[in-house]
């Protein structure tokens, strides 16, 4: 978790280091992460990296939702828009899926965060790695992160 701390400090965030929560079990899931910390699985904030025309870009989403990639690219006004591959994620951010934070990354990358995230107090992040979470205000979180806040989660259906 070096390389997240060391983030946090180029931030100005080292209180933050303090308040991270560890889980040797794991919390490399959403559900995973809500049931250790015992919260509701929309405060989760996932961190998504995906290939927008093979650019890739972060995309924060709640636990409890999935992000609709069409709205994706629509915002991104881009031709094609997919999950990033597990080499890609480690390239461009410098931590393995299930342990990327939604700041600190190796390489500046575009940050696009669904609006569902501000509907909470207080939403948990990895930390770097897939056993660690931090809290913080989700405005603080978008702010810190350099997100633009849009509307790119999955509507779900009733027939």
């Amino acid at each position: 978790m070096t390389r997240f701390t060391d983030a946090l400090r180029e931030l100005g965030l080292t209180d933050l280091d303090a308040r991270i929560r560890h889980f040797p079990e794991g919390a490399r899931t959403a559900a995973e992460a809500a049931a250790a910390i015992g919260c509701e699985l929309s405060q989760i904030c996932k961190s998504l990296i995906f290939a927008a025309d093979g650019v890739p870009v972060l995309v924060l989403m709640d636990g409890a939702s999935r992000v609709d990639v069409e709205l994706v690219r629509k915002e991104l006004g881009a031709q094609k828009v997919t999950r990033a591959k597990a080499d890609v994620v480690r390239e461009t951010t410098g931590y393995a899926i299930g342990g990327v934070p939604p700041f600190g990354h190796r390489t500046k990358t575009r940050v696009l965060a669904d609006r569902s995230l501000l509907g909470h107090e207080l939403v948990w992040a990895a930390a770097g790695n897939p056993h660690a979470v931090f809290p913080m205000a989700p405005k603080d979180l978008v702010t810190h992160a350099g997100a633009t806040v849009v509307d790119v989660r999955e509507q779900t259906r009733t027939s």
